[in-house]
């Protein structure tokens, strides 16, 4: 097996890492016994070289296996992920936590993966939690959730142990200003593996990589998307307040190109609407959401999420066609009872 210095040479070269090479290389990084400059200095590389659709898929491949198997092989080829890359510094509020939500309470199986608030004041993980979830809920809980809620929360410490053993190197290269590949690895690592994914990302350029990454690894159907805010920002969401930069995969391959509010006959909102806060915030825009109260541009992008991720599953025929019942669970109660129903799950033994 190549070492992790004879791999950094080749990045360094502008060479491309075959597969063999990738899953050499993460072996390398997951575990205790190289030294932190090595894996700095391999991670430094190839993010300077620049990685390709395939190497990000091999990356997936490799840490998808070292993850802890959940068991939910029997859920996974209908559910889907509603998952954003984190990194964008947007301040936006959870919304994937809430599609996921309106998207249990229509029928549609979820499997999120996600963290606490990293990058942000709130996480999924956070607001999640919050809201009933067992963030260390065992597998068999979980396999019982799917069942009885339609969704499950795999929280990523508990599922990816090697972890562990890079994050010191990224919390270095991070200080240094250097994003690496594992700033886009954490939504292609799922534990779960649902075969449907609408994966948001926090720059443009990494849309193509992402989707193609996502095709390589055999996804049934999804998108990738950013949205951009102004030409200095974006955010890792399809929002009904920026221009969305959307590329397809699977069954959804098709789609390439840039999506705006107004062609699914919705509003273009101001980007203030979709601001979010630290979890006591978040929790109390929850509560307007759910009655109505919410600024409508943060109601309006849930909405199309949703509608978004119905349409991905192959529940509705059109995008358009998933908006109006979306809006409706939204609203309509369905969601409320659904946080409700989370909490006793997880409340009782």
């Amino acid at each position: 097996m190549p070492s992790l210095v004879e791999l950094t040479r080749e990045l360094s070269a502008g060479r491309d890492l075959p597969p063999a090479q990738v899953e050499a290389a993460a072996a390398l990084l997951a575990t205790p016994g190289e030294t932190d400059e090595a894996k700095g200095d391999f991670l430094a590389a190839l993010a300077q070289k620049g990685e390709t659709a395939d190497e990000v898929a091999a990356f997936a491949q490799a840490f998808r296996a070292r993850a802890i198997n959940p068991g939910v092989e029997r859920w996974a080829d209908r559910a889907i992920d509603i998952v954003g890359t984190g990194g964008d510094h947007a301040g936006g509020f959870n919304i994937s936590s809430l599609v996921v939500l309106v998207l249990a309470s229509a029928g549609v199986t979820v499997m999120k993966h996600g963290n606490r608030g990293i990058t942000s004041k709130c996480g999924s993980a956070d607001l999640l939690g919050a809201l009933g979830v067992n963030l260390e809920a065992p597998p068999e809980k979980l396999r019982r959730a799917l069942d009885e809620l339609g969704f499950v929360f795999f929280f990523a410490p508990a599922y990816h142990p090697t972890f562990k053993h890079i994050a010191p190197v990224r919390k270095a290269l991070a200080a240094r200003g250097l994003r690496t590949v594992f700033n886009i690895l954490g939504p292609l690592i799922n534990p779960g593996r649902p075969a449907h994914v609408v994966l948001g990302t926090f720059s443009a350029a990494s849309v193509p990589k992402l989707a193609g990454a996502l095709e390589t690894l055999g996804a049934q159907a999804g998108l990738a998307v950013h949205g951009v805010i102004d030409a200095q920002r974006g955010i890792d969401e399809l929002t009904t307040a920026t221009t969305n930069r959307v590329r397809g995969f699977g069954a959804r391959r098709a789609i390439d190109g840039d999506w705006h509010a107004a062609d699914f006959g919705l509003a273009r909102a101001p980007f203030s609407d979709l601001a979010g806060g630290d979890l006591a915030a978040n929790l109390a825009m929850v509560d307007a959401l759910l009655e109505g109260r919410a600024p409508a541009g943060l109601t309006d992008t849930i909405v199309l999420n949703a509608a978004v991720a119905m349409w991905v599953v192959g529940k509705v025929g059109s995008v358009r066609e998933g908006l109006a019942p979306a809006r409706e669970l939204l609203v309509g109660g369905a969601v409320k009872q659904k946080i409700a129903a989370t909490r006793e799950f997880y409340g009782s033994r």
